[in-house]
């Protein structure tokens, strides 16, 4: 019996975890208790990093596959919708998209942004 049907009765069709304040070793716990959705791929994300979380910078695609895939699990891209766009198989869940390849050193840092004068509020 999943999650969704115990304890919401079906009212509730996808539970996402936030890999992003609990990390993805206790994403793959959750998802083990009845969550489907292990979230998606942030680039500089701060609302959580300000506030203390220490894995949400960035976690590529390939590597959430990967961290489905190990549990026994398919992994799938969604639209917001939750509408499956596409499913990876054993084969294929190591892709060459955009950011699988990308250096994460080319979006910054979360840390280096806050320190730029720039991007503070100014009151004027």
């Amino acid at each position: 019996m999943q999650l969704q049907e115990f304890f919401f009765n079906n009212q509730i069709d996808n539970i996402q975890i936030s890999w992003v304040k609990e990390g993805p070793r206790m994403g793959q716990i959750l998802l083990e208790a009845g969550a489907n959705d292990f979230g998606g791929t942030l680039i500089n994300e701060s609302i959580s990093t300000s506030a203390g979380a220490s894995f949400g910078q960035l976690l590529k695609p390939k590597v959430i596959r990967n961290i489905i895939h190990n549990m026994g699990k398919i992994p799938a891209q969604r639209k917001s919708n939750y509408e499956i766009i596409k499913t990876f198989s054993n084969e294929d869940y190591f892709g060459d998209e955009l950011l699988d390849i990308s250096n994460p050193q080319d979006f910054g840092s979360y840390k280096e942004l806050i320190k730029m004068d720039q991007f503070r509020f100014k009151n004027h």
